[in-house]
């Protein structure tokens, strides 16, 4: 940019507010190291060479040279996915006006796609990057382009909008895929070809099959260790320390689609075959969250999920908040979630050396609720193997009498990959927590019915009371 003392002299304040901005990003790109992300060599490895001294594309994380519909990136982690699809946005930016940014949630969205380290703002350069306008769900460029801003939970938000293009981030994790792509493909009607950018780990979903056999998708696959050299040691310590050699590890880190696989405690086509949305499901009985505390609750998962038996005895996976926590994150956690799903039970296994998930159940309790009632708590010890006591809730999914509300990918992944010939003594935390919750209504079955509509009304009888969710109490 070069300007004389005569053109600062015509600016406004306002664009000289503006011009004295982008220099002064400009220098701190350079500063960073920041250079184009296009590279002119053919096969380039993304790593700093003479004319690029810093990170860039690797050849593999450029679009590929013809006129296809979906881009599809199946990729492991790390493999660059966010960037890849943040810098394509950023291009599109520069000739189409509208986009569309879809992730799995709305904060998925906002806190990857746009403000993440390798989202949209830090990426775009100082001469044109976006503004953002959180309460629009908008970003502007200097040149008027729009992108939105959409959570594919949200598949109605999508039915009316018009883009020309559109990044759909973890595709494979939306809870809708189906509803949020045939709305979001539906919005796709604007220049003379639009186009989507598909960033997303694979998983056997039925879309993301169809997807990848299409004729007018192309198709990038990497593995987790083709950026091994950008990703952290912790990383590498954390990530793939614990997924490398496992099968689920082929799906995350080497970007494997599996099919079902021999000797998994689940099938997958017995989840989607039997999956409904919230409206589906039926008057519930009992709602419990299983829990399966982490072994020091730090290291580890803590496994959270909540599920409800309806009145067709059939369980309904309704939420699944598993994360590594602390004790008392743990235990604050569980009964949020059992408050915000109307749950009557906490079970909650106590084997293993876990006496302590107990004593944090009971005192978060008490700080939660200063009336001085009783935690509704039920410890469990898991006299069996992890095979048998898992097995009965296995045949409840091959008999279709489980049903999730939804998508839980990681739950999903843990069910469907989890062999226990491999590791009869290691069954994932998740898994564990939806286990102690279906067992606990397997041995429940028969008692007094409490129909509980956990998106409406408590019924005891013919009668109804209107409570809000969270306030029930079914046993």
């Amino acid at each position: 940019m070069n300007f004389s003392r005569a053109d600062l002299a015509k600016l406004s304040p306002a664009d000289l507010a503006r011009l004295e901005s982008i220099v002064e990003q400009t220098i701190q790109d350079v500063d960073s190291g920041r250079v184009p992300w296009r590279c002119d060599r053919t096969h380039c490895d993304g790593r700093p060479h003479p004319g690029r001294n810093g990170p860039h594309a690797r050849a593999a994380q450029l679009p590929p040279d013809w006129e296809w519909d979906v881009w599809m990136a199946l990729a492991g982690r790390g493999f660059g996915k966010t960037r890849l699809g943040a810098e394509w946005s950023i291009e599109k930016a520069r000739t189409q006006e509208r986009g569309a940014l879809i992730g799995p949630t709305a904060a998925d969205t906002r806190d990857i796609l746009v403000q993440g380290e390798s989202g949209i703002l830090a990426c775009a350069p100082a001469t044109f990057r976006p503004v953002y306008n959180p309460s629009k769900r908008q970003l502007t460029y200097p040149n008027g382009a729009i992108q939105t801003l959409y959570s594919a939970d949200e598949p109605n938000r999508l039915r009316g909008p018009q883009h020309h293009y559109g990044w759909f981030d973890e595709m494979a994790a939306w809870r809708y895929i189906q509803e949020a792509w045939d709305m979001a493909q539906l919005g796709m009607r604007l220049g003379a070809h639009p186009q989507i950018c598909v960033t997303t780990t694979p998983r056997p979903l039925k879309l993301i099959k169809q997807l990848v056999k299409d004729e007018r998708t192309a198709l990038t696959k990497g593995t987790t260790y083709d950026n091994l050299h950008n990703l952290a040691a912790t990383f590498q310590r954390a990530v793939i320390s614990k997924y490398e050699g496992t099968t689920l590890g082929r799906q995350e880190l080497d970007a494997e689609v599996l099919e079902d696989l021999p000797g998994a405690l689940v099938a997958r086509r017995h989840i989607d075959e039997n999956r409904v949305r919230p409206e589906a499901v039926p008057e519930l009985i009992r709602i419990t969250v299983g829990m399966d505390p982490a072994g020091t609750g730090q290291g580890d998962e803590t496994g959270l999920v909540a599920v409800g038996r309806g009145i067709d005895k059939h369980d309904y996976v309704l939420s699944d908040v598993s994360e590594k926590m602390t004790p008392d994150q743990a235990a604050r956690k569980a009964w949020t979630l059992l408050e915000s799903v109307g749950a009557s039970l906490l079970v909650v296994e106590d084997n293993g050396g876990k006496d302590w998930i107990e004593l944090v159940l009971r005192r978060v309790w008490q700080d939660m609720h200063a009336d001085g009632s009783t935690p509704p708590l039920r410890r469990v010890n898991a006299s069996q193997g992890k095979r048998l006591r898992a097995q009965p809730v296995a045949m409840r999914y091959e008999q279709g009498r489980v049903h999730h509300v939804g998508s839980f990918p990681d739950l999903e992944d843990q069910l469907t990959t989890w062999i226990p010939e491999e590791d009869p003594t290691g069954s994932p935390d998740r898994l564990d927590a939806l286990v102690h919750a279906v067992a606990h209504h397997m041995r429940r079955d028969g008692g007094e019915a409490v129909a509980v509509n956990p998106y409406g009304a408590v019924r005891r009888g013919t009668s109804a009371t209107v409570i809000p969710l969270g306030r029930g109490r079914a046993s």
